[in-house]
């Protein structure tokens, strides 16, 4: 199976050479969208139609777009929008792609958010490690300040607008809003208790709009042709595109623009080439480290909200990390709590202490010292970190102990039973993280 989009409505430098340059996005409808809206619509109008769109957030929560931009106060000045493409969900790089090879319209749906809430100033916020595809962001930025797309009186009318890039300094608490409103502002990268929420008192204490890269980039096409267009895609409660970042064991990791609703995760699979070792899929996780894991036999299941939900998933940020039958789920979930701690901010103590004392339980499996009361009291310390965090970043780290234990509860079983843990390449593992745990430590002692 290929890719079934013909013409892509996200991932067009894949359908037109060069498109990152102005000219040529100029050519194939860029700035359109934003012209019509500035020079004949009114900022109500603009959300109007997203709303009639039904286009979903993409950064992972799936919310409603337009209505999100028409919860911003009309009353309470400076108000502000930021782009989030902190992108550190582990095998998501979508975002990543667009402000690489399609920045402009990138730039295009954050300026179209900015007048529909009123807003003057825009700040997208990147991974500090994207060195390059933020330098061809910059300039897409200052090219379209050279030719009066951004900047003052723009088309002749009274709005203004100015666009800055903000690089962050690769910390996954900063891909959660109010953190990332927190690091923007030049503080530790932390979350915020809420309410109140951003969309009252967000940058700065003003009215914040909150967006990821792809939900933006989304924005011009619907402006510029409507929403009953964007809704020829999708289903009813899941309209449009959306793209899939797919990685792991398949013979064609890639980004994947499909139709929402359309195709199964077989299909997705399908697409990616299959396995690329020979041996069966045995799960995949659809949204990073963050996500509940998929068994094979959920994989008859459609790509959009609503039927993950049926399988007790989410559809996320599309980073869909395909495993096969010799990963050992023990092992995966021990490299997924691992991340979770040593990415916990530590601000609240159900994260900070529930994934330091599951990682021990996980390393005390890989030493070959541990039971199966061992494995039942993960269960216990999910219990004591689920529901209890100041963000979702603690909600995630249950989810790979949660269900592999689910799904996988035989992985457990067998690991313990057969004494894997006591294996030297289990062990030679825990050591070889142990040590770039200390040598990290040293780094951060000397910077």
């Amino acid at each position: 199976m290929t890719t079934p989009m013909d013409k892509h409505v996200l991932l067009r430098d894949e359908d037109v050479q060069d498109i990152r340059e102005l000219a040529v996005y100029q050519a194939n409808e860029g700035y359109a969208g934003w012209k019509k809206a500035v020079t004949s619509m009114k900022g109500e109008e603009v959300i109007g139609v997203v709303k009639d769109s039904g286009l979903r957030g993409r950064g992972g929560a799936g919310f409603p777009a337009g209505l999100k931009w028409s919860f911003i106060p009309k009353d309470i000045n400076p108000k502000y929008v930021t782009v989030n493409c902190d992108e550190s969900e582990p095998g998501t790089f979508k975002d990543h792609q667009l402000i690489r090879n399609n920045p402009h319209q990138v730039i295009e749906g954050t300026a179209l958010c900015c007048y529909a809430i009123g807003a003057h100033v825009a700040y997208i916020y990147c991974r500090g490690e994207f060195k390059e595809p933020v330098q061809n962001l910059q300039k897409a930025i200052d090219d379209a300040y050279a030719a009066g797309l951004l900047g003052k009186n723009l088309f002749g009318t009274d709005y203004s607008l100015d666009v800055y890039v903000h690089l962050g300094a690769g910390a996954y608490i900063c891909g959660e809003e109010s953190a990332l409103i927190e690091s923007l502002e030049g503080k530790i990268g932390q979350p915020r208790l809420k309410p109140p929420f951003p969309a009252v008192s967000g940058l700065y204490n003003k009215p914040t709009v909150i967006n990821n890269v792809e939900t933006l980039a989304n924005v011009p096409g619907i402006v510029l042709n409507g929403s009953a267009w964007y809704r020829q895609w999708g289903t009813e409660k899941s309209p449009g595109v959306k793209i899939f970042s797919v990685s792991g064991h398949v013979k064609k990791p890639d980004n994947y623009e499909l139709p929402l609703g359309k195709y199964s995760i077989q299909d997705l699979l399908e697409m990616a080439g299959g396995s690329s070792t020979g041996l069966p899929i045995k799960a995949v996780l659809p949204a990073g480290s963050s996500s509940p894991i998929i068994p094979a036999v959920n994989f008859h299941a459609k790509l959009d909200y609503e039927s993950m939900g049926t399988i007790g998933s989410v559809l996320g940020s599309c980073s869909w990390i395909f495993m096969d039958e010799s990963v050992d789920m023990v092992w995966a979930a021990r490299k997924m709590i691992r991340f979770f701690k040593h990415e916990s901010c530590g601000k609240c103590t159900p994260c900070r202490e529930g994934t330091h004392w599951a990682l021990k339980l996980y390393d005390k499996m890989l030493s070959g010292e541990a039971t199966m009361a061992d494995v039942d009291m993960i269960t216990t310390v999910n219990k004591q970190i689920s529901g209890k965090c100041f963000c979702p970043l603690g909600e995630f780290s249950t989810s790979s102990m949660t269900f592999t234990l689910k799904h996988f509860r035989k992985d457990y079983e067998d690991f313990i039973a057969q004494g894997k843990g006591g294996s030297a390449a289990y062990r030679r593992e825990l050591e070889r993280d142990h040590h770039m745990h200390e040598l990290h430590g040293q780094a951060k002692a000397h910077s």
